[in-house]
């Protein structure tokens, strides 16, 4: 059942007071937290990130969305520049995508070997395996979106010019290969999905129940507690000795735009 307007919201602020307890747990801890987003063109993943991330400290949860590799990095070992990613004690890190564009977006457009792709295969889980062990508390999230939701989505983003930069000629030319794509991903469901290091899946058809589902499933994956905190008393203000503030007129303020726009559609 979709979730009303109303109910979507108050569940969201609930969720998102739950997010701070548990980054402040994170950061009580020492823990480090990898959250992999993966899944097709449109299929939510940016929504969702942005709602987990938008009441957190941005110095301990930080957003990881890499360009195309340059030059340099292409001559790395693939994982290299991911590794430079990952969290210290007491962070968060989200991957929106992640290493698995060599599962995905490498192999259908053809910018990697066979030979690459099917080590990567092989390497992914001794990878992951590597971090978990490591002490990573490492949780990955495939948004699975149907043909003609993404179709919907896409015609959304052409006629919204606030959303048109989402669509890349990638993106594009992503959307005629949907079976090419459905094909990768059960592939890499096949090598990856394992016991220590599973995919859990997002239904994402539904935009506000895929947010919900998302960040109620993350809460439960990290064990934690709310941490009491100190009574926060401001200071009393510094007493003025004869500070005088310089004239107004001398600095440049912004004017007032949005006042002048409130006067221009005030309602008779």
């Amino acid at each position: 059942m979709k979730l009303t307007k109303e109910l979507y919201e108050k569940r969201l602020e609930d969720l998102q007071v739950e997010l701070v307890k548990l980054q402040e747990w994170v950061v009580f801890k020492g823990l480090r937290v990898v959250v992999l987003f993966e899944g097709r063109d449109a299929a939510g993943k940016g929504g969702a990130i942005k709602r987990i991330t938008e009441s957190l400290n941005p110095r301990t949860c930080r957003v990881v969305a890499l360009p195309k590799p340059t030059e340099k990095e292409q001559t790395q070992w693939y994982f290299q520049r991911y590794v430079a990613h990952l969290p210290s004690a007491g962070e968060m890190v989200l991957f929106d995508r992640s290493w698995y564009n060599r599962a995905g977006v490498e192999r259908v457009m053809g910018f990697c070997s066979d030979e690459a792709y099917w080590e990567f295969l092989k390497s992914v889980p001794e990878f992951e395996d590597m971090l978990i062990r490591s002490g990573i508390i490492l949780i990955k999230y495939w948004f699975s979106v149907s043909d003609e939701e993404q179709e919907q989505r896409f015609q959304d983003r052409i006629a919204d010019v606030t959303k048109q930069w989402k669509l890349s000629d990638m993106d594009l030319e992503a959307r005629s290969k949907w079976v090419e794509y459905s094909k990768a991903k059960d592939v890499m469901f096949q090598y990856t999905d394992t016991e220590t290091s599973p995919w859990y899946v997002i239904d994402s058809d539904v935009k506000r129940n895929a947010r919900i589902n998302c960040i109620t499933h993350l809460l439960s994956m990290i064990p934690y507690e709310p941490l009491k905190h100190k009574k926060i008393e401001l200071p009393k203000r510094q007493e003025n000795m004869g500070y005088v503030r310089p004239p107004m007129d001398t600095m440049k303020f912004v004017p007032d735009y949005a006042s002048d726009y409130a006067k221009k559609h005030k309602k008779d």
